[in-house]
């Protein structure tokens, strides 16, 4: 069995910051002993309407690290996001850093860049990205010690991420009252899924987790940070001993109920390509693509 284990006596500081427009929240990680740090799901705003997009949520968390004096060794994306796009990049020429996803990006850049008609110049290898991870890697943000767990289900290119007591879900999981992913895009697997959420969960019982939506469920105020055992005792789709079948079952129909997120197509498109927009045309100019009964 994979060791997952890392210290739960380092409590890394973690910094949320909300994005009310996606109702995303990326994180700033720092370890406790140095002034390193790592960003875990940027976004970068858009005006999808106006195909205009701007870096006020990036800059938010730049100027935080530059106002704390954090050295940023590792952007991190929990897996290629539906919902929202990455400013990794960007976030990237100001800061440096690496760059890193699961190994399963491959498999997403395959099925995508079909979905989407790219070129043969679009790379399908994950060389937008500095590192691939696979189940189990090992890294370190100054000198904490954290490891990438493979929780596919959501898409195949899912990872979480354990930094001292922290474990960072991506799309895995939600808030106890928002239970767990949707399943059903290419790649998705309600079954690998369950099997995720329980390697989650069995990681020890006062882990933090931490959320990257949150949706305020019922009109509650937004919240992103639970714990293993408030997800295991609470969570609304696998708390109590929900079964694998039982899982599947409603995980089936209620995705087949779920309409399309508002920003898919473009997040995609940049996303699979590490947040890097699509290459320019011999005008100097970008374009997303929409296609037709596609998705």
């Amino acid at each position: 069995m994979q060791d997952y284990a890392t210290d739960l006596g380092l409590k890394p500081e973690v910094t949320g910051f909300f994005d009310e427009a996606t109702n995303t929240i990326s994180y700033v990680v720092k370890d406790p002993a140095s002034t390193a740090c790592a960003i875990i799901d940027s976004v970068m705003d858009i005006d999808y309407a106006a195909g205009r997009i701007s870096y006020d949520h990036a800059d938010r968390m730049i100027a935080f690290l530059r106002d704390n004096g954090l050295t940023l060794d590792w952007l991190i994306e929990t897996h290629v996001h539906a919902d929202h796009l990455s400013a990794a990049p960007y976030i990237q020429g100001k800061l440096g850093g690496k760059l890193g996803i699961g190994a399963g990006i491959t498999e997403v850049q395959e099925t995508f860049g079909k979905v989407f008609n790219e070129g043969t110049e679009f790379q399908r290898d994950g060389s937008q990205f500095d590192r691939l991870f696979r189940d189990g890697d090992r890294y370190t943000v100054g000198g904490m010690e954290c490891v990438a767990l493979h929780t596919p289900g959501h898409t195949p290119a899912c990872m979480t991420h354990v930094m001292g007591d922290a474990a960072f879900v991506g799309d895995t999981l939600f808030m106890p009252d928002g239970g767990s992913a949707r399943a059903d895009f290419p790649g998705g697997d309600a079954a690998e899924l369950y099997d995720s959420i329980q390697k989650v969960l069995s990681l020890p019982d006062e882990t933090r987790l931490f959320m990257c939506h949150d949706y305020g469920p019922g009109g509650r105020e937004i919240r992103w940070e639970t714990s293993v055992a408030e997800q295991k005792a609470h969570n609304i789709h696998v708390g109590n001993g929900t079964t694998k079948e039982d899982f599947v079952r409603f995980r089936t129909e209620r995705d087949a109920k779920l309409s399309m997120p508002k920003l898919i197509i473009p997040s995609l498109q940049v996303n699979m390509r590490g947040g890097n927009l699509p290459p320019e045309d011999e005008d100097g100019k970008r374009y997303i693509k929409v296609p037709l009964n596609g998705l």
